[in-house]
């Protein structure tokens, strides 16, 4: 045998050991950034929307990752932020990501009175050149103020519709309920999505043909309720309902307790559906009705709340909406050819916006997820009520 192939043969183990390396270095990191309240009084919604995703990234990378627009096996890797909640914050952290050579979509925020102002300084129409505005694709998650994505062709939301949501709830109690004639409301009326919300069911409670006696209003870090659980108690109302998340929901329900207020029936805000209410005050919660567009009622629902269950975190409308935005991107990556490096990051920010856009439906946890004109999302949605400490659904209305 001659030197030269007595050589190679002993190059053979060697350069197939070398292989699986090789093979690992093609594969590229996708940088996924979010954004959102990681810390002040509303933070569990941030730390949820963040371990929803990075379990979605997870499982995506275990089956394989993502194909890149250059024929790349790419890696999601999530990157999230914290705003607190405000609008300088969340501002800010969009710049940021705007500025990096990695990021091409953000999704986020948390906080209506953040997505307000910061869908504000984007570029309200695609293409014109006199708009300075921010041209970085959103793809919200949890703000849930109606009619936000219309600010700009660069926000696109995959939140569900609280006017039909509500709709829907107070006509079904309307039709199933006659002992129910009168209303008294409460909201914690400095958070943007609360006060808003209120002022939706309340539209629909009076257009289903309630009588809205009152309502007593508090402040999202208020500890104390005694006054207004005192005038809830003189409205002697059949029916109450809450917009407020589930730290001040908690508290008035505890003084509602304590004050002996009964009423026939309770409603809460989409965002109270959540673990923290039950974790919360689950004895005093029994029997609350809340709309939501996430239960673990099909395979894949039940599939991601276990999957982010083992994370040690709990899955919510809030942060399903979290992960399907993670699988969502990962497909949108795959159709716009996607290449994810420094020198197309322009165009990839182009692309994905322009994906978003033209996506029709997606797919949810609980079905399809239709699309409007104005880059908001349709969702299946359904009510459920707090029995034993848990959520169980109480009407599937579509």
């Amino acid at each position: 045998m001659s030197f030269l192939r007595k050589n190679a043969l002993a190059l053979v183990p060697v350069i197939a050991a070398l292989l699986p390396v090789a093979s690992y270095s093609q594969t590229r990191d996708v940088k996924i950034y979010g954004f959102g309240a990681k810390s002040g009084v509303v933070r569990i919604f941030g730390l949820n929307s963040e371990a929803a995703m990075k379990a979605a990234a997870d499982q995506i990378n275990k089956a394989g990752g993502v194909t890149l627009g250059d024929g790349t096996k790419g890696r999601l890797v999530l990157e999230y932020l914290d705003d607190r909640c405000t609008a300088e914050e969340g501002i800010n952290a969009l710049r940021r990501i705007a500025a990096s050579t990695d990021g091409f979509v953000a999704v986020g925020p948390t906080c209506s009175n953040v997505a307000e102002p910061l869908f504000g300084i984007l570029q309200k129409k695609v293409g014109d050149a006199t708009d300075t505005g921010l041209q970085f694709p959103v793809f919200t998650d949890v703000a849930a103020k109606g009619g936000l994505a219309s600010m700009s062709q660069w926000a696109f939301r995959n939140v569900p519709s609280e006017a039909n949501m509500y709709k829907s709830l107070f006509d079904w109690i309307k039709a199933t309920r006659p002992e129910i004639k009168t209303i008294w409301g409460a909201v914690e009326k400095d958070f943007a999505h609360s006060n808003a919300t209120f002022n939706v069911m309340k539209d629909f409670a009076t257009k289903a043909g309630f009588e809205v006696k009152g309502q007593s209003e508090w402040l999202l870090a208020d500890t104390t309720f005694s006054n207004q659980v005192r005038e809830m108690r003189r409205g002697e109302a059949d029916l109450v309902m809450i917009s407020a998340h589930p730290f001040t929901t908690c508290g008035a329900l505890k003084e509602m307790q304590r004050q002996n207020v009964k009423p026939k029936m309770m409603v809460g805000l989409t965002s109270s559906s959540s673990m923290e209410t039950l974790q919360g005050c689950a004895a005093q919660a029994e029997g609350m009705i809340i709309p939501t567009s996430f239960a673990p009622v099909t395979d894949e629902a039940r599939k991601a709340a276990q999957a982010l269950a083992a994370t040690g975190a709990s899955m919510d409308l809030h942060n399903a909406a979290a992960w399907e935005n993670i699988f969502t991107l990962k497909d949108l990556i795959e159709k716009a050819k996607i290449i994810a490096k420094p020198e197309t990051i322009k165009a990839d920010r182009q692309k994905m916006r322009d994906a978003l856009a033209s996506m029709k439906e997606s797919s949810g946890l609980l079905g399809k997820v239709g699309r409007t004109d104005d880059r908001e999302a349709i969702k299946p949605f359904l009510f459920v009520q707090a029995k034993k400490g848990e959520w169980t659904v109480a009407h599937k209305p579509n």
